[in-house]
């Protein structure tokens, strides 16, 4: 089987159980007769599947019972809008702390709703850093505060959460199951599945029951995080092929040891790439190092025409994906969950190489 490397930011790479697993089964589920994409949303086969999805999310994150796990679509983008809308509530403000891209695009649609006030801003920094967590100043009264727990495009990650007495909402599509978090610490986790959960098409929202009736009856029906709690995601259609990949996985991530198993896995992978980096004079971090992502590396070289050659000729070596964002350039590799040790390994022998020949 030739697979690559595939370092992609997202869609990114799936555990290949998962993947062989669905291959097995995608004409012919269990011997239903049928794929499980031509199922009814409402049939047993299909709500057996949906079921598990919930439970291993419900398994690995360590919900307590006033919390509840929704499958919605829209990606994090969605519900840059569906948060405001369902949590602000008439004339109140919300917290917003910009780290980057993506909490940027957050705040941009938050004010297309109402009041934001952002406490932090650190996106235009260089190297990439986040805000320091005590230095915070919150705003008294506010609906919700939110941050991007791991941002993609500049490779940082929040190692400790701020504390705040209004909920705190986490975008945590690059990083959700790929450490511990104590969720009684949150209101809201919202993310993306094509990173560390599944493919692209669903998404998930972890949410405290009491905040799912904020909205009330303004907005239409399926725009209520209380319409999806209540009817179990199966409200309209869900992207029920999707939702069967994101068991898998979950289920792969359970078999492996669950969080605390694929914590370690994780922290070293990125410890081996970034020893690597900071032990040459010819590869930059791009992160200020307490703030490194363990999902996102991020990295320049001493001139862009050798990140170009870097890119085009790890790609013949079956190193796909390093390129870095069109917005900031340089080199992103992305290891998520399921991307292999031997991957970084192959990696790090290609910059030697590489430096060794251009440095």
């Amino acid at each position: 089987m030739a697979r690559i490397y595939n370092f992609s930011a997202g869609p990114a790479v799936l555990p290949l159980a998962a993947l062989e697993e669905a291959q097995r089964d995608l004409v012919d589920y269990k011997g239903s007769g049928m794929s499980i994409m031509e199922m009814s949303h409402r049939g047993k086969e299909y709500e057996t599947v949906h079921n598990e999805a919930v439970e291993n999310i419900r398994k690995l994150l360590k919900l307590p019972e006033n919390y509840t796990v929704i499958f919605m679509t829209g990606g994090a983008t969605a519900q840059f809008a569906l948060i405001p809308m369902n949590l602000r509530g008439e004339g109140r403000v919300a917290d917003y702390i910009n780290t980057g891209a993506w909490a940027s695009k957050a705040i941009k649609e938050a004010k297309l709703l109402g009041k934001v006030n952002v406490i932090a801003d650190t996106e235009k920094d260089i190297p990439t850093r986040l805000p320091d967590v005590a230095a915070l100043r919150f705003t008294p009264g506010a609906a919700y505060v939110h941050i991007t727990s791991n941002e993609t495009i500049a490779g940082t990650q929040w190692k400790a959460f701020p504390q705040t007495e209004a909920p705190l909402i986490a975008d945590m599509s690059s990083d959700i199951l790929s450490r511990p978090i104590d969720v009684n610490q949150f209101g809201l986790i919202y993310a993306g599945a094509q990173k560390n959960l599944g493919p692209a098409g669903v998404t998930v929202v972890v949410i405290r029951k009491d905040l799912a009736e904020r909205a009330g009856g303004k907005y239409p029906m399926i725009l209520r995080y209380k319409t999806h709690l209540e009817e179990n995601s199966l409200h309209n259609t869900p992207p029920c092929f999707a939702i069967y990949m994101l068991a898998l996985c979950t289920r792969w991530l359970l078999n492996l040891g669950g969080v605390d198993a694929i914590t370690n896995i994780n922290r070293d992978k990125a410890a081996k790439l970034y020893a690597a980096i900071d032990a040459s004079g010819f590869y930059k971090g791009a992160a200020v190092k307490e703030f490194r992502s363990d999902m996102n590396v991020t990295f320049r070289l001493p001139s862009e025409a050798l990140e170009e050659q870097f890119v085009k000729e790890a790609g013949a070596q079956k190193l796909k994906g390093l390129k870095g964002h069109r917005s900031v350039g340089g080199i992103r590799a992305s290891i998520y969950n399921a991307f292999p040790v031997a991957g970084v390994d192959a990696l790090i022998a290609f910059m030697k190489d590489f430096e060794k020949r251009n440095g």
